[in-house]
């Protein structure tokens, strides 16, 4: 088991920076990578449609030799809280890395959170960061728009869309005078540049994804589960849509082409449903 795949989902493209950072801690490990591209964004759907989505995502990737999943979605996380469906296998969102890494960054204690709509109605990093600090100030927002600008490639510092749709969803939180910001969906952090200069030098951003893929390491190390290969791991990449369209646009999210196949999948047909 310990040289099974890790496999990660999310509804788009966004837990590519999962995946990124999953390949420079774990460089040994293989990856099994599903992006749900037909049915993004999953923010704007209802909590019950949303856990159906996650539940066909995740017994997708149980086609294939997982010995960890990971769910690489603000939205998926939040609604999955703290009581997961998968429970034979270790199982992660990116919603208490995320939070652990904002609480210990703060000095202020005064942590933003951005996110999809359904993330941020769910409250779940709210909830997660006043159970552990009462006397802690959270702000929130959210920023739908943002899905849909990254997907499509609106990712340039420079591109006057994008920074005028994010000026009007972070000032008022800007206001709020937090020193610590929650990207609070995996797709933002491919804009990070922009929000970072919106909203000043001295908040820190905090990408789920990357404490998520610090998280895997730890939780598969304490396990046995790390992968004794010596050789390097190999990325594989399924999309329920466009492979091509994914292939372009997943090098915004990677900063570098995409390294290993990419195949399109019929997720019905597939995962069973």
């Amino acid at each position: 088991m310990k040289n099974d795949a890790i496999g990660v989902f999310d509804s788009g493209m966004g837990g590519l920076t999962t995946v990124k950072e999953l390949n420079r801690l774990l460089p040994h490990e293989n990856i099994i990578y599903f992006g749900d591209t037909a049915r993004v964004p999953y923010g704007s759907r209802s909590p019950e449609t949303i856990l159906r989505y996650a539940k066909e995502d995740v017994a997708f990737l149980r086609q294939y030799q997982v010995k960890m999943i990971i769910a690489a979605c603000g939205t998926v996380s939040s609604i999955v809280g703290d009581q997961p469906f998968v429970t034979d296998v270790p199982f992660a969102g990116v919603i208490y890395p995320a939070v652990e890494a904002a609480c210990a960054v703060t000095k202020t204690k005064r942590i933003g959170i951005i996110g999809t709509s359904a993330t941020i109605k769910s409250k779940s990093y709210e909830k997660a960061i006043l159970q552990r600090h009462p006397d802690f100030f959270v702000a929130t927002q959210a920023c739908p728009l943002f899905v849909h600008l990254v997907e499509n490639g609106y990712t340039d510092f420079n591109n006057p869309v994008t920074r005028l749709v994010a000026e009007e969803y972070l000032t008022p939180i800007k206001e709020q005078k937090v020193d610590t910001l929650v990207l609070g969906c995996t797709h933002y952090p491919v804009i990070a540049d922009l929000i970072g200069d919106i909203m000043g030098r001295d908040v820190a951003l905090i990408s789920p994804g990357a404490e998520t893929a610090g998280y895997a390491k730890k939780c598969l190390a304490e396990q046995n589960l790390l992968s004794d290969r010596t050789e390097k791991g190999k990325n594989t990449y399924y999309v329920s849509d466009s492979v091509s369209l994914f292939t372009e646009n997943a090098a915004h999210f990677l900063q570098e082409e995409v390294s290993g196949a990419v195949y399109q999948s019929s997720w019905q047909k597939e995962a069973g449903c």
